[in-house]
């Protein structure tokens, strides 16, 4: 049972757990009397005769509500995955009242999404379903075993190999804000003439594609994601030979399929995702020996106690060395294929 707490006043205040709102905040409830004993029988008698009911809505209903009541706070390809969870995960679970939910029948739905899905999958998919019960069915004890994470270890191929059959192409310029600066397909889509500044990037806004729908947006994914970075030469060069708004008009899809084909007719195997582009601009930072602190910092992968340490020092004569070094490798790369095609012709 809570206990009393001793007010400056010389009152005693008991503090409830009363459930949670809609956006999955606690609720507490304040009792406050003249004794530690009154303040604990008045919090006891709550407890006991105010505790929330699992609700009669079904399971699918729950994460529908959640869902909705995120709509505003998440970034639109989250809520896209969510609905995607929605819609293809726990299917077993999704008519079942929360009132007659048990931890038997969804440890049953887990093990049956495990055997067709990624652990992954399934991890995302019960977190969903956490968040969701945690607001409408708190009362639930819904610890489940889940599958263990498997860590895949992929053949990638070298950044050379990339850059040489981008170089040239309609898509050489996405591909290298990839591949070289680390940045997002969202970022790169929603990039602007106006975000080249004096030699620099802004990564500022992002482009993303929901139902079929593009949504820009005046953010990037996450706090750290907006960042600035040097332009290369090379990749200014290219920048300058654009004559639209934005540094790229084509779509996420239309981007995807060429870098894929791309591949396909220069015998790339196994194919990678566009999103690989950003893990191969890490591996070689890595390759490069460069600090953790600004390999975050050009990519946006920081975390909140990174955070704190990163922007104090942008742009330091340290951080400019690491942008050298970086362009140095990058453009010894197209040196050498300039230099290749020149004697090819």
């Amino acid at each position: 049972m809570a206990k009393a707490k001793k007010l400056p006043s010389g009152s005693w205040r008991v503090q409830v757990y009363a459930g949670k709102d809609s956006n999955g905040k606690k609720i507490m409830k304040s009792f406050t009397a003249d004794t530690k004993k009154e303040a604990e029988l008045m919090a006891l008698q709550f407890s006991t005769n105010h505790r929330e009911p699992v609700s009669e809505m079904t399971v699918g209903k729950a994460i529908d509500k959640y869902i909705e009541s995120k709509s505003n706070i998440l970034s639109p390809s989250t809520i896209r995955s969510y609905k995607t969870m929605r819609k293809n995960n726990l299917q077993g679970l999704m008519d079942i009242q929360l009132r007659n939910l048990t931890r038997t029948a969804i440890q049953a739905e887990i093990n049956s999404d495990a055997e067709r899905l990624s652990p992954k999958s399934v991890h995302n998919a019960y977190g969903l379903l956490s968040s969701s019960l945690s607001v409408y069915a708190p009362d639930l004890n819904i610890k489940v075993s889940l599958p263990k994470k498997q860590k895949k270890i992929r053949t990638m191929p070298e950044p050379e190999e990339i850059i040489r059959i981008v170089k040239g192409t309609s898509i050489e310029l996405p591909c290298l804000l990839a591949i070289w600066l680390g940045m997002r397909m969202s970022e790169i889509r929603g990039l602007k003439k106006s975000d080249v500044v004096n030699g620099q990037l802004i990564v500022r806004r992002s482009i993303v594609t929901v139902e079929g729908q593009q949504i820009e947006k005046e953010s990037t994914k996450t706090y750290e994601s907006t960042r600035v970075n040097n332009i290369p030469p090379y990749i200014q060069q290219l920048i300058e030979q654009v004559d639209t708004e934005h540094l790229t008009e084509l779509t996420r899809d239309q981007i995807y399929t060429r870098f894929k084909r791309i591949q396909r007719d220069n015998g790339i195997e196994p194919l990678i995702s566009f999103h690989d582009l950003r893990h191969l601009n890490a591996s070689v930072m890595v390759k490069l020996h460069v600090p953790d602190k600004y390999a975050m910092e050009r990519g946006g992968w920081s975390t909140s106690s990174t955070l704190r340490n990163v922007y104090q020092h942008t742009f330091s004569d340290e951080r400019e060395a690491v942008n050298a070094k970086i362009d140095d490798y990058f453009e010894n790369i197209i040196d050498e294929i300039s230099h290749e095609n020149s004697h090819g012709n």
